[in-house]
Parts: C-alpha cells; sequence; structure tokens
C-alpha cells in the first residue's frame, strides 16, 4: 500500500467551549466561537483555523458613537482573562474600542 503525502489534518481550536461558526460565504473556512453575556454587553472569542495564533476577544454592547465607558473595560479584560485560563495569558496584539 503507497500512501500519498497529504495537507496536514486541521487544528483543533484552543478552547473547549468554542464551537464551529460556520462562515456562509465560504463553507470551507473553519470558524469557532464562542458567546457569553455579561450585564449589558456580551463578550465573544473568535478563533480561525486559517490562522490558528490568533484569539479574537470581542465586547459587544449596544453603543453607538461612544465608546465602552471606563468601569466596564477592566470587568471585560477579568472574564476574558477567566475564559482563556486553560490555556494561559495570552499577549494583547491590539485593542480597537471602537467597531
Amino acid at each position: 500500500m503507497l500512501l500519498m503525502p497529504g495537507p496536514p489534518p486541521p487544528l483543533d481550536p484552543p478552547l473547549e467551549i468554542l464551537a464551529p461558526n460556520p462562515v456562509t460565504t465560504d463553507p470551507r473556512k473553519r470558524v469557532f466561537a464562542f458567546e457569553l453575556e455579561k450585564e449589558d454587553w456580551v463578550i465573544r472569542l473568535v478563533w480561525d483555523a486559517d490562522d490558528p495564533l490568533l484569539l479574537e476577544a470581542e465586547c459587544r454592547a449596544p453603543l453607538y458613537g461612544q465608546r465602552l465607558p471606563k468601569g466596564d473595560v477592566p470587568k471585560f479584560w477579568a472574564a476574558v482573562k477567566e475564559l482563556i485560563a486553560p490555556i494561559g495569558p495570552l499577549p494583547v496584539d491590539s485593542a480597537d474600542p471602537r467597531p
């Protein structure tokens, strides 16, 4: 039997809480996400198997034309740190307070 080399198997998401999140415009993409409601906003973690070194943390709140209140920023980061604790502390490459 001769085995031909092929592409490596797809990576698994770094956190067990991440669930498949299909991309309707490109069904080949493997994107995983998790959402957690906190107070008046939602924390969303997103991981794309095509860019495995990047784990995005989003704060989704119904704020139009304004920034997240300063009191909520530490709460957001504390909740993110708690969610990613199984994989350890991660560097923050950038932070954008506005969508």
